[in-house]
């Protein structure tokens, strides 16, 4: 069936986010008197969301009251600061470009609040060139749940089947498949060191964005 649209994850698939994120790390860190962690050590948690990357910075017991503070500051401060550095990934605006004059269309399915989604996308001058944006706000379940692709794709009135999504993260290609589109998998994301795309059971596995450029030929012109 010929392809219809591209979604795309946003942290570790359309953008790198982690800068922002390492920022407010740190900040937090300084704030406390204390030295910085290597930049690496938060960005290899981004995936796992504000949990994994307060406690990749704090010696602090997930369970504590004071774990639970961090995490509200951390959000805090993140609203403050979600579209400083926050930047396409190299060759995205390229294939965003590309698929746009191709006749495709593309969106965003994410599991980043609409609150922080939505400014970025805005900033980064992307939300009017987006068909859909697809939060946890809209949905009772989030990924790896297909919930968040079939409202994408009942959003954009298109069989799941016409529909490529691509993320960085095992649970995208879980949704994606689950909803009955096909998966891309990246490597070039926030992948865990211990994380193998290869395994993911995704339709085809990239290093960089632009090599997502003959999948596409392919599949939108085949019938």
């Amino acid at each position: 069936m010929r392809l219809r649209a591209i979604l795309f994850d946003m942290d570790g698939t359309l953008l790198d986010t982690a800068p922002d994120f390492i920022a407010v790390t740190q900040a937090m860190r300084t704030s406390r008197g204390l030295d910085r962690v290597p930049d690496q050590h938060v960005r290899d948690v981004v995936s796992g969301g504000a949990r994994a990357m307060v406690l990749s910075a704090f010696a602090v017991d997930p369970m504590s009251d004071e774990f639970e503070t961090l995490r509200l500051e951390f959000l805090d401060r993140y609203q403050e600061h979600c579209a400083v550095e926050s930047c396409l990934y190299e060759g995205m605006a390229e294939l965003l470009v590309e698929i746009e004059q191709a006749g495709l269309i593309w969106g965003v399915v994410t599991n980043k609040p609409l609150r922080f989604a939505e400014p970025i996308m805005q900033q980064l001058g992307l939300a009017s060139r987006s068909a859909v944006l697809v939060c946890p706000d809209h949905v009772s379940k989030s990924k790896p749940d297909p919930e968040p692709m079939t409202l994408a794709c009942e959003q954009l009135g298109l069989d799941p089947a016409t529909v490529l999504f691509v993320g960085d993260d095992l649970r995208d290609i879980e949704s994606g498949r689950a909803a009955g589109s096909r998966t891309a998998a990246v490597r070039y994301g926030y992948i865990h060191p211990d994380d193998n795309p290869d395994a993911w059971g995704a339709d085809i596995v990239v290093e960089h964005p632009l090599e997502l450029r003959a999948y596409l030929n392919q599949v939108s012109t085949s019938n």
